[in-house]
């Protein structure tokens, strides 16, 4: 085998040794603490309704640890297994080489990865999510859901892909900051239409109509000197009993979102502290940071892209005897996950440091009382664990656990 087909294997195996072992941890520890609801939430939070987040945890992370073993064999398959090379060999058969070509190339690989897919999607919504009471998805919504998001991330996907190619080919060495300036101005494009084009397409969008509620977002808007186009009830029930609400759109298109299972279970007070949480992301630049970050990582895998898209050992050491421009998409699609999850605690941290400082941000402008209540509501209602595993959570969680947060804001409303 290759030097760097073996670098490959090995840091595979790592990763998904490391990953399913957090998992194992997380279980564990959550398990080991289901008879205990934390001494914080003993006032709030029932011992069944404790239990339950422990099992739905449970349930999810062991789930979860099956996946992580499927993803690996899929990656192992496609590469040492030579199930991209087989892929090229039948779209070489009916197509003539270029950008044609390619888009089959992705399209299979797509299609493959799609269908075993699948199964999991039902179980997940069918049994784990059915099993404790949040699915609402029926049969007939769940393909309907899929049809359409099938044709529209063909529609979104299939030109960007193309012109990526095109841009692989025809630009010379300098393609890809070509391709990222085009990325970067997709990326700004779909966010732009999202809320009036793409969303609505999959769910029903309605003016809010709680007066109430209204007259209260309008005056924290006014005071944290915020402006948005409109204030929106999503009808999220359709498909679960869990609750949100997240802005969607830019500039003059910024629209704040509820889910009507959110309104439904928290008194507007409440649902004010959470808007004022989420108007801290945005006037403390989190989003603008964000994005500049996104902009900065792509940039540089599509320059490492371009330096290993003409070194042989890239694709023989990945099983593949017949380089093109998109089979180097794939396999890098492949390789990236399995060497950036080392980075993935840290932006994990990033996102917690975030929410403190949203929390923060949100005492501020509403009482912290209130955004304390609106956590334990939502903690209990979505079955959130109180005790996941410290290191797993370090790791994976963009979320503060909810002993610390709570502390952060019971301390700021103090003060």
């Amino acid at each position: 085998m290759h030097t760097f087909g073996l670098i490959f294997l090995a840091a595979l195996l790592l990763t998904v040794a490391a990953r399913l072992w957090l998992s194992a941890r997380h279980a564990t520890h959550v398990l080991a603490h289901r008879n205990a609801v934390p001494a914080q939430f003993a006032d709030v939070i029932t011992l069944e309704a404790h239990q339950r987040a422990a099992d739905y945890t449970g349930a999810k992370t062991r789930f979860a640890m099956l996946s992580i073993v499927v993803e690996a064999a899929i990656a192992l398959i496609f590469t040492f297994g030579g199930g991209l090379q087989a892929l090229h060999e039948l779209t070489a058969a009916w197509f003539e080489p270029g950008i044609l070509r390619g888009l089959a190339l992705i399209g299979g690989v797509a299609l493959v990865t799609m269908v075993i897919d699948i199964p999991f999607s039902l179980y997940r919504t069918f049994v784990i999510e059915e099993r404790y009471g949040f699915n609402k998805v029926t049969v007939k919504l769940f393909w309907i859901d899929f049809i359409k998001g099938l044709a529209v991330g063909a529609a979104l996907g299939l030109p960007l892909i193309a012109a990526v190619l095109w841009l692989m080919e025809r630009m010379g060495e300098w393609w890809w900051f070509y391709a990222w300036l085009t990325l970067m101005g997709y990326m700004l494009f779909v966010q732009a239409i999202a809320p009036t084009w793409i969303m609505p397409i999959f769910n029903k969008f309605s003016p809010l109509q709680d007066d109430v509620l209204q007259k209260r977002v309008e005056a924290l808007l006014q005071r944290c000197g915020f402006k948005v186009k409109g204030l929106m009830v999503m009808n999220g029930s359709l498909r679960s009993s869990h609750g949100n609400a997240f802005f969607t759109g830019f500039g003059k298109t910024k629209r704040i979102v509820f889910f009507d299972t959110l309104l439904s279970r928290l008194e507007p007070q409440e649902v004010e502290a959470v808007l004022a949480h989420e108007l801290g992301h945005f006037k403390l630049k989190h989003v603008i940071k964000g994005i500049i970050q996104s902009f900065i990582i792509t940039l540089g895998f599509l320059w490492l892209l371009g330096w290993v898209l003409d070194k042989p050992w890239f694709y023989e050491g990945l099983g593949v005897t017949t380089p093109s421009t998109a089979m180097a998409l794939v396999l890098f699609s492949i390789v990236v996950p399995v060497f950036t999850f080392l980075f993935q605690p840290l932006s994990a941290m990033i996102s917690r440091k975030h929410e403190f400082e949203a929390d923060a941000f949100a005492a501020q402008y509403t009482p912290a009382a209130d955004l304390i209540t609106a956590l334990v509501k939502l903690y209990k209602d979505n079955a959130s664990t109180l005790t996941p595993d410290p290191l797993h959570s370090a790791v994976y969680d963009s979320h503060p656990p909810a002993t610390t947060r709570i502390a952060r804001l019971q301390q700021a409303g103090a003060r």
